[in-house]
């Protein structure tokens, strides 16, 4: 549906979602703090990598992406929010984020509590704005919901919590990654499909290609926080190490955390390639996916 580059979707629909996110925050009528704080975090960077999944899965289906517009932005906001609380105090208490001081260093605890619960509220708000039936509605929410919950990222959040200075296996460190980073990007990629009006053997080809997709992320975060720029990827090197957490290249060497990189990477092509779709698009995002810097 697309016919752009990578470079070229990514760049164009990169902006559209950034002036959807500016655009919906300004509609709210609340106090300005809150309404800044929320900005402040949104507005803050990062590679839009979970909307642009949305966009990409449904020019897959030759669809047009921007009608999907809105649980995208939706989807970024609640990614938005969990990078907040992930940065406070009482979880990771990281001074940085993206280059910048994180949302409580700038607008204090309370109200970087109240910025991330305000953008995983509104999310829902904005998917029932959709122009989609009532039906199809209801299925972006449920699986936004449950990817966002106790059976998705806040369950791998606190796996991430429990896990802190002991020796995980292989087993729990995969569920802590599938959920707490696995769940939203799976989230991302089939509400793109049910947009799209994929049938029930294309979404769990898609549901496997998110699996891997999302356990290749997150093994090359773990990579980057070892051997990465620290300038890029905007906050100290070893954060992992300094909180006590379980890494790949910790559990498995550097070397093992390559090659099960590399085996995801193929595991989530393989996938694509048995979809009778035009993945291109989704085929270059993984391949980002394992060559990101930052």
């Amino acid at each position: 549906m697309s016919g752009l580059s990578l470079t070229a979707f990514t760049e164009k629909y990169k902006k559209l979602v950034e002036q959807e996110l500016k655009h919906s925050i300004s509609q709210l009528a609340a106090p300005e703090i809150i309404l800044d704080s929320m900005h402040y975090s949104l507005s803050a960077g990062g590679k839009r990598i979970r909307p642009l999944l949305t966009f990409a899965t449904m020019s897959a289906f030759g669809k047009d992406p921007e009608t999907g517009m809105l649980p995208a932005a939706a989807i970024e906001m609640i990614h938005t929010y969990s990078l907040i609380h992930d940065d406070l105090p009482s979880m990771d208490d990281d001074d940085l984020r993206r280059g910048i001081p994180t949302n409580h260093k700038v607008y204090g605890e309370a109200i970087a509590i109240l910025a991330g619960d305000a953008l995983l509220t509104y999310a829902f708000q904005l998917v029932t704005a959709m122009k989609f039936d009532a039906e199809t509605k209801i299925k972006v929410l449920e699986i936004i919901a449950k990817a966002a919950g106790a059976e998705g990222m806040v369950g791998g959040q606190v796996g991430d919590i429990e896990g802190e200075g002991k020796n995980l296996s292989k087993e729990d460190l995969e569920y802590i990654h599938v959920h707490k980073t696995g769940k939203m990007l799976e989230a991302s990629i089939l509400i793109g499909a049910v947009l799209a009006g994929a049938d029930k053997e294309q979404m769990e080809l898609l549901t496997s290609f998110a699996y891997h997709l999302g356990l290749a992320f997150q093994i090359r975060d773990d990579i980057l926080d070892v051997e990465g720029d620290e300038e890029l990827i905007g906050k100290p090197l070893g954060s992992d190490v300094h909180n006590h957490k379980s890494t790949y290249p910790a559990l498995l060497t550097m070397d093992g955390a390559k090659k099960e990189l590399t085996y995801h990477l193929s595991a989530a092509k393989e996938k694509l390639n048995q979809l009778s779709l035009k993945t291109g698009l989704l085929e270059e995002m993984t391949d980002l996916v394992g060559n990101r810097n930052s």
